[in-house]
């Protein structure tokens, strides 16, 4: 039975009808076949985590519950990062999503002590050696009328992968020392000015839309 009616060879249900097999009563979710993703604002001091040993608060205790299924994190920022991180309850869309082959964008904000000076711009951009191999951003530019603080300076730069505080690394590794990061975009997904820190928001389909062909594109 389908909204009260006897089913019949190409009915169609939709998450929320009342659906009854044999007299019971079987839940359809949202979630089949149209993943779920949030944004989250992360402040810092917060870890990328399910749990921690040390009692430390982590991100997942900020986000909505979900049942069936939980969240999992596309990509990670480290404790003293800030930033745009995204949640999917599709493992299929988050592994799409984190693989190296992918070169997905990711653009951030970063102050840098003393400022980068022309030699160490130009490192980075055409690549510095990293233990794990040679890193380089696609896109650095300094930050018109970004207030900065005492030698601070602030950068908008963009690279395209995800390894374990690669920025920071980087930025040590031409010289400079990284006193603030915050993640701004995750491919096509930017985050939203009037997102406080703290705080989840679920895309709309048609942002997920983006998301999944971004995936399935590269």
């Amino acid at each position: 039975m389908v909204r009260g009616r006897v089913a019949k060879l190409g009915d169609r249900a939709s998450p929320g009808d009342l659906i009854l097999l044999d007299g019971r009563e079987i839940k359809i979710s949202a979630s089949k076949g149209n993943p779920r993703v949030i944004i989250y604002h992360k402040p810092v001091g917060e870890l990328v985590t399910r749990s921690d040993p040390d009692g430390r608060p982590t991100v997942f205790d900020k986000l909505p519950k979900l049942s069936p299924g939980r969240w999992v994190s596309i990509g990670r920022l480290d404790r003293n990062s800030a930033g745009l991180l995204l949640f999917t309850d599709s493992g299929e869309l988050a592994n799409q999503l984190m693989h190296p082959r992918q070169e997905i964008e990711r653009e951030y904000e970063v102050r840098v002590q003393g400022g980068l000076g022309p030699e160490a711009i130009r490192k980075l951009l055409d690549g510095v050696e990293l233990e794990d191999g040679l890193a380089r951003f696609h896109r650095l530019e300094s930050i018109q009328g970004r207030k900065d603080t005492g030698a601070n300076r602030w950068y908008r730069v963009v690279l395209a992968e995800g390894r374990n505080r690669e920025v920071r690394r980087m930025v040590e590794a031409a010289g400079g020392r990284v006193s603030r990061l915050m993640r701004v975009r995750f491919g096509p997904v930017v985050l939203p000015l009037d997102l406080p820190a703290g705080r989840a928001r679920e895309l709309p389909p048609k942002a997920i839309e983006e998301i999944v062909r971004t995936a399935k594109s590269c």
